[in-house]
């Protein structure tokens, strides 16, 4: 039975003559912030372990006959309270003050007078103290001394340059390097006057989340490479936003001038992302300022070439050939937002009378849709909080450090308070070593074996404690989704469905898939269908389940579906790209909604100019269900969300959706709500599951998503690029033996030549990142848990 804290764990003391009352083991300095004082620092951080460093933080604390004083002033941040213990600070203190002043001034010996033209100047902390606790006048310049400099400046990998003459050796980003993600690149080198950041001997900073050192350095020593003199903080715009580049939502805030997002920062929201971000998420806004922005609608002429169109003449256009091809499927991919993804949701069913919907156009299997429909839409079973509180979590298909940061860097902190991670993968990832996580060794295709296994085995810890994060790549293996919803069942563990891209789970929410209405109304159901009818003031809504993605893109082929409306699709991301540019050609009418030129538009009868994130509020949905709203940034002229569009083309084929503004689309979708009816049980069967990449001739391949890749959405800033990881393929070591150190992987659709590691995969099994040379694995190679087969590099 759990009880109430007793008093004896709170401790008393009193700060500038104020009693306050604080938890046992407080530091001093949150103390003093809990009475409305700010302590100046430089060192400390509330999201990492004390150290002292910098010393400007100096309180004194006067013996007040109980022994809790001290004869010298004590840094506050490092020294936690005590009871009866009395603190005076620069408030009050003449020896805080003048100890405080002295530390500014030893900081201020070396340091550069360059704030002109420094990119922290205007948010500058040691700017701001130097101001409010330091000196007027220096002794050191009065004395004619000579500040020390160095070269400058020195990269400390192709994004992150260091001024090295700014550091106060804080080690803020010594601290956040080794304790947050766990990437001790970068490090303290030399001693005395001479201590200095630096890095290893030929090891660059190889991290995922090392923008975060210049946003926490307290000093301009930190800057990246794309920023750094193009602005300043004095002439820049703020406004929050949510990431868009995976599932996780964290907080950003988008800094911008003159109509330019000139940087994004990390938001700080602890219930999500608390103070960090990933780099992806920081560097990767280039996009939509790119040459090949769409600015204008084109509708194709009779001489087959695309031209400019007003907006009225393609919506007319668009209706008419939509109406006239028959049949048409839905297509959208994960960039649009919860309510874009309704917009999709309605036009289907209301403008075409289709379920014919799918937000998948990835791989996936014929059971998936079954399992969000029953396990995950409408659910928060799982929160970032949960994941530091579970006994142990379980990674089936999912690969958090590149393809959820958000979500590695709360598990890095669950680990260290004793959150045990298992992953089921061919090898040990760099991410899950930094985790200490274990792993079940897993061939592509057994992932639903060896999840109905794990019970078996009492060291993994799954019972009601633990939680389990399936990944989207989970859905390519027949019966693992099912193995993962039965394991939950057995134990009373947590399940969560982790989709890689922002808008898929809003998509579910939405009812973006075949099976699914808005607010998880089961399309089977006739009462669903009713609600949402009556809801959509329409009299009836088609019936029938429609096809999926894959069964989309088939009917197209074969000329089952003439009409073909699709938004933030990548046809390479597709389960067969090549089948998908067929289905293109083959298509009656194509209306594109995209925000560049892509394969896509190219092959289009109409194209819309669609609004990235920052011209167009809206929300997304995380992977808990947690709804991350934001606001537009800028209003462009040049494009419109894609609710709006949809909304366009419904008015002139007479079929209206009741909405052209995103908060009006936000208000039906409340207006509607979601389905209290019963919930669609799951079909799928687990006993079924197998391997299908077990037999057969060569290698069984297994592929994901590194973090930092040739996604569309990561165009345009060169030096985030250049902090890409090497595509390379893995091997067991005895076929690397064989076959490195470059390898040609043969599969059914093409051939590729890379260089190879070793690694702890089982012989049998290789690993190529999905979307890091050419077209990709699924355009070049082959589809996930196929067969390739090996052979000597064609150089070697």
């Amino acid at each position: 039975m759990t009880t109430a804290p007793e008093q004896t764990d709170l401790v008393t003391l009193t700060i500038d003559g104020i009693q306050v009352s604080v938890p046992k083991d407080t530091l001093v300095i949150r103390a003093a912030e809990q009475v409305g004082v700010q302590v100046p620092r430089f060192c400390d951080h509330p999201l990492l372990a004390p150290v002292g460093a910098c010393r400007q933080c100096l309180v004194d604390i006067p013996d007040a006959g109980n022994g809790r004083g001290f004869p010298k002033p004590q840094a506050s941040c490092t020294l936690p309270v005590a009871e009866g213990m009395v603190v005076n600070t620069q408030a009050t203190s003449e020896v805080a003050d003048k100890a405080q002043q002295g530390i500014m001034e030893f900081l201020l010996i070396n340091h550069p007078l360059d704030c002109p033209v420094c990119d922290k100047g205007g948010e500058c902390p040691l700017q701001n103290q130097a101001m409010s606790n330091g000196r007027g006048e220096s002794r050191f310049a009065a004395s004619g001394g000579v500040k020390r400099t160095f070269p400058k400046p020195i990269s400390i990998s192709p994004q992150i340059l260091l001024d090295r003459e700014r550091c106060i050796v804080c080690q803020r980003c010594t601290r956040f390097a080794a304790e947050i993600p766990g990437d001790p690149f970068i490090a303290l080198i030399e001693r005395g006057a001479q201590q200095q950041i630096g890095i290893a001997e030929d090891a660059p900073f190889l991290s995922y989340f090392s923008g975060n050192i210049i946003q926490i350095c307290p000093v301009g020593a930190l800057t990246s490479a794309e920023y750094r003199f193009r602005s300043r903080p004095f002439d820049l715009v703020s406004a929050p936003s949510v990431a868009e580049h995976d599932a996780c939502g964290a907080a950003i805030r988008v800094d911008h001038r003159r109509g330019k997002v000139m940087r994004r920062l990390s938001g700080n929201d602890p219930e999500v992302n608390e103070e960090w971000i990933t780099d992806k998420d920081r560097f990767a806004f280039h996009y939509a300022s790119q040459p090949d922005r769409l600015t204008y609608p084109q509708v194709r002429d009779e001489d087959g070439s695309l031209r400019p169109a007003s907006w009225p003449e393609a919506f007319a256009v668009a209706a008419r050939g939509l109406a006239s091809a028959g049949a048409t499927g839905v297509l959208t991919g994960g960039r649009v937002t919860a309510e874009d993804a309704y917009a999709y949701s309605k036009f289907a069913r209301v403008a075409l009378g289709t379920n014919d919907i799918d937000f998948r156009a990835r791989p996936h299997s014929a059971e998936e849709a079954s399992f969000l429909a029953s396990e995950v839409v409408l659910r928060m079973p799982v929160t970032y909080a949960d994941l530091e509180t579970a006994r142990t979590v379980v990674l089936a298909g999912l690969e958090p450090e590149d393809e959820a940061g958000t979500i590695f860097l709360r598990l890095r902190k669950a680990v260290q308070g004793g959150t045990r991670v298992v992953a089921l993968a061919p090898y040990a990832t760099r991410g899950l070593r930094k985790l200490g996580g274990h792993l079940e060794v897993t061939t592509p295709g057994e992932e639903g074996i060896v999840l109905g296994g794990l019970t078996e085995h009492a060291e993994h810890g799954i019972d009601s404690t633990a939680v389990i994060l399936v990944g989207e790549r989970l859905a390519t293996v027949p019966g693992a989704l099912t193995a993962a919803a039965q394991l939950a069942a057995r134990t009373g563990a947590k399940l969560a469905w982790v989709p890689r891209r922002a808008g898929d789970r809003g998509a579910v929410e939405t009812g973006c898939l075949p099976n699914l209405l808005p607010g998880g109304r089961p399309v089977a159901d006739a009462q669903a269908r009713v609600d949402a009818a009556a809801a959509w003031g329409v009299d009836h809504l088609p019936d029938a389940p429609g096809r999926d993605g894959d069964a989309i893109v088939a009917a197209l082929g074969s000329g089952a579906l003439g009409g073909l409306v699709v938004g933030g699709v990548d046809p390479d991301d597709t389960a067969d790209p090549a089948a998908f540019r067929a289905a293109l050609d083959k298509a009656a009418f194509v209306v594109a909604l995209e925000i560049r030129e892509t394969d896509v538009t190219q092959a289009a009868d109409v194209v819309f100019p669609v609004a990235p994130v920052t011209d167009k509020p809206g929300m997304f949905v995380t992977w808990e269900g947690r709804p991350r709203p934001f606001d537009a940034v800028f209003v462009s002229p040049t494009s419109l969300p894609d609710l709006r569009v949809l909304a366009g083309i419904a008015e002139e084929l007479d079929r209206p959706l009741g909405f052209r503004t995103v908060p009006e689309a936000r208000a039906q979708m409340e207006e509607m709500g979601p389905w209290d009816g019963e919930r669609a049980a799951h079909g799928g069967s687990a006993t079924g599951a197998s391997a299908p990449s077990s037999t057969g001739d060569g290698l069984a391949l297994s592929t994901w998503k590194l973090l930092v890749d040739n996604g569309s959405m990561q165009d345009g800033d060169k030096a985030y690029h250049a902090t890409a990881r090497q595509a390379v393929v893995r091997l067991s070591p005895a076929t690397y033996d064989a076959h490195g150190p470059v390898v040609t992987l043969t599969g059914d659709r093409g051939s590729v030549t890379l260089p190879a590691e070793a690694a702890d995969l089982p012989d049998g099994v290789v690993w190529v990142p999905s979307n890091s040379f050419g077209n990709g694995v699924l355009a070049d190679l082959a589809s996930p848990g196929s067969r390739v087969t090996i052979a000597k590099g064609a150089d070697q």
